[in-house]
């Protein structure tokens, strides 16, 4: 008889690492969760055990991660990016104190989670084959990301590290954080409410958290994963202004202010993915259609308004 799974989900209170526990228990594997905070009740899952932790301090980590784990997957990370410092402590040198701690217990798999920011202004749809220089990110995120791939990768080519950079679009589905962009739009909708926003001319690409979740599962069991960095997203962009208007429709309310508020100057108008590789090493594929998916989620934070 095989040995129980075990995973370490590294942020596992927050939006993805919530539903990457419940289906790794769905599959009756042992889960565990390193976070700095306690879960929100909305996210909190009984069968997890919850470790309080911040992966900056590499002692305190140390004395936390006491057994051996099948699988890492590396959530983590300051939310809020207006403090540079927390930002950039959080999501590289959190990542580094990892992987030095997993290089003696070596997992079977572990995953981080990088970002389509990390491709800077390069061209899309943007592909894993781009160089990408932490000189040309501009957002501390994003070089953080960038600099923790370029550090997994070089674990993997010189110690066989068995990492997987798994670069993400915008993930959306119920439970996420009511700060991000399109749980703003659908509350504002669903309260029929007057809310400021751009032209709404950029092109963005949105995969929902069920398909985000699939994608982690199939790089932690795929040996062909290792070593790789792997965008995740639709591959199908859509208008900012047009789901605008999509939630709009759907939840009948909601009057959108479109040109009040201005863009960046360094804000990237087009911003997608090739999703080919996706495909050749893990078999994924996004299987929500964006209107599903939003259907869904509406239909989530209007019943936690009911």
């Amino acid at each position: 008889m095989n040995p129980k799974k075990n995973i370490l989900i590294v942020g596992g209170t927050g939006f993805i690492g919530y539903h990457l526990a419940k289906k790794a228990l769905q599959k009756s594997w042992k889960v565990t969760s390193i976070s700095s905070r306690p879960p929100k009740k909305l996210r909190c899952l009984s069968k997890v055990k919850y470790l309080l932790c911040d992966i900056t301090n590499k002692n305190n980590l140390k004395k936390k991660i006491r057994e051996s784990f099948s699988y890492v997957v590396n959530l983590g990370g300051y939310v809020d990016h207006t403090n540079k410092k927390k930002t950039f402590k959080s999501h590289y040198i959190g990542c580094k104190n990892l992987a030095e701690i997993f290089l003696i217990k070596k997992p079977l798999s572990f995953v981080q989670m990088g970002s389509s920011i990390e491709y800077g202004h390069s061209k899309s749809p943007q592909k894993e084959n781009i160089k990408c220089n932490p000189k040309l990110v501009k957002s501390v995120y994003g070089k953080a990301k960038l600099l923790s791939s370029l550090y997994l990768i070089k674990l993997f080519r010189e110690k066989k590290f068995p990492s997987t950079i798994l670069r993400l679009y915008l993930a959306y589905g119920p439970r996420q954080d009511t700060n991000r962009f399109l749980p703003i739009i659908i509350k504002g909708c669903l309260k029929d409410k007057k809310f400021a926003c751009s032209k709404g001319n950029q092109l963005r690409d949105f995969v929902y958290v069920n398909d985000v979740v699939d994608a982690i599962l199939k790089s932690l069991t795929n040996k062909n994963a290792r070593g790789q960095i792997i965008n995740i997203g639709s591959g199908k962009p859509k208008k900012i202004r047009n789901i605008i208007e999509q939630v709009r429709k759907i939840s009948k309310g909601g009057n959108p202010q479109f040109g009040k508020i201005k863009l960046r100057k360094d804000e990237i108008l087009k911003l997608y993915p090739n999703i080919n590789k996706a495909k050749d090493k893990i078999n994924w594929k996004p299987k929500t259609s964006f209107d599903k998916g939003l259907k869904s989620t509406i239909r989530f934070y209007n019943e936690q308004s009911a």
